[in-house]
């Protein structure tokens, strides 16, 4: 007997996968060796504790595939230590926070509207909640003309000024390399340890076209399933440098994530970042990753070429940021998000530097290369995309954010029956789903 409603819902799915192209940044295509394991039957399998020091018996089999990610996890981003239980990126980050941090505390990371994420202190976060948060932005000037965003001055006069416990260093939406060692020549001043989300660029740290920041900091967290290309999961590093600073860092990690967080890992999810981290140390996964940033710098130069303004000026990994507030208005990004869903280029709105509205309604959009890059998809793909992106956005000019907030909903529902008729959509539409029909996914 089969539960026909989801089958349907899992059929759909598949189907608006193979028909559009995805441009989330944060999302890929895991492998069909990735998704196998996950569905394998360590999924019945109830592990709390850590290698060889379970509260249940049977776990024979989980301990040795435990150990095995760990120690791919360590020889891949060439580190001493590394914990692969967390069930997603935002409570690895928290595991961090409750190791370095007492509730109360000072933590510092990147504002959300310049980029960061909310797990580095946003107010709404239990990071921002628990813990004293000061969060630190990027230039005010310079914004689309490229080179490094930050202000390492006025990040050191923060620094100095509230004497974090805990510096993030990482983004959600930033499209341009880190510099780590700038980031740690300030925490090591004011005696913080330092953290690396490198959540969105992990797989390309490991595919060696973004560089590492072991070198530089304590600790390292990361998702598994955007650019590593494995299952939603994260995994929290400790470097030679959090050893030193502190020996008993990794055990400190353990105990906040189990049983500071959470109860039993989930094995099959293990399991699958095993084979992820196979995968990713493989000379095929060097070429991929080579490709997912040339995939990006076509598509940058095909969206800035065509009149629209991003942020840095472009990418140096695998994401683009689209300032839209000028272009066509403020709070924009709302109405380029619902149509290229439209026409089947999925991306998502998000805030830009110095965001004149709200994370409800951003200004720009965020967008990247990896799932198309998986798929197949090269240079001759990626100015298609970014041609189809400039019709559709040129017909959104007339369509502006009402100033009252009441209005709003009303507003966008019109916006989306009109332009849901539209005939250039329709046939952009098509187009689209010609070209990704062209492309398996895994």
């Amino acid at each position: 007997m089969k539960d026909t409603k989801i089958y349907d819902l899992v059929k759909k799915e598949e189907k608006r996968q193979k028909e559009g192209i995805e441009l989330i940044p944060s999302e890929n295509y895991a492998s069909e060796h990735v998704r196998k394991v996950l569905s394998s039957y360590f999924v019945n399998k109830y592990s709390e504790g850590y290698p060889k020091k379970r509260y249940y018996g049977g776990n024979e089999n989980v301990d040795s595939v435990e150990l095995i990610a760990q120690e791919r996890a360590k020889k891949l981003f060439k580190v001493p230590f590394a914990n692969v239980q967390p069930y997603s990126g935002s409570p690895a980050n928290m595991a961090v926070c409750l190791t370095t941090c007492r509730p109360g505390d000072t933590l510092m990371g990147q504002a959300l509207t310049a980029g960061g994420h909310l797990t580095h202190g946003h107010n709404v976060s239990a990071t921002g909640i628990f813990f004293n948060s000061v969060q630190y932005g990027l230039k005010s000037t310079g914004i689309h003309e490229g080179g490094d965003l930050f202000d390492y001055k006025e990040i050191r006069k923060l620094a100095r000024e509230h004497k974090p416990k805990l510096i993030w260093v990482g983004a959600t939406a930033y499209p341009l390399k880190f510099n780590y060692k700038k980031f740690a020549e300030i925490a090591d001043e004011v005696g913080a340890f330092l953290a690396a989300d490198i959540a969105h660029v992990a797989g390309l740290i490991a595919g060696g076209v973004h560089p590492s920041p072991v070198p530089y900091v304590h600790i390292v967290t990361t998702t598994t399933h955007k650019t590593l290309r494995g299952p939603r999961g994260a995994m929290i590093l400790v470097t030679e440098k959090g050893l030193k600073k502190d020996p008993e860092l990794g055990d400190k990690i353990n105990k906040a994530v189990f049983p500071g967080l959470q109860g039993g890992p989930h094995d099959n999810q293990t399991a699958a970042i095993a084979i992820a981290l196979y995968e990713a140390s493989t000379p095929a996964f060097k070429k991929y990753s080579l490709q997912v940033v040339k995939n990006a710098k076509t598509l940058s130069s095909t969206l800035k070429n065509g009149g629209l303004k991003l942020v840095g000026g472009g990418s140096e990994n695998h994401l683009i940021l689209i300032d839209l507030s000028k272009t066509l208005s403020p709070g924009s990004g709302v109405f380029v998000q619902k149509a290229l869903d439209l026409v089947g280029l999925t991306l998502n709105k998000n805030t830009v530097p110095a965001e004149p509205m709200s994370p409800f309604y951003p200004s720009g959009v965020r967008l990247g290369t990896p799932a198309a890059t998986t798929r197949g998809m090269k240079d001759k793909e990626m100015k298609f995309i970014g041609e189809k992106m400039l019709e559709v956005i040129n017909l959104l000019k007339d369509y502006k954010l009402p100033e009252d907030k009441k209005l709003r909903s009303k507003y966008i529902a019109k916006f989306e029956a009109e332009i849901g008729k539209n005939k250039i959509i329709k046939r952009i539409g098509g187009e689209v789903r010609k070209v990704a029909m062209r492309f398996s996914i895994p």
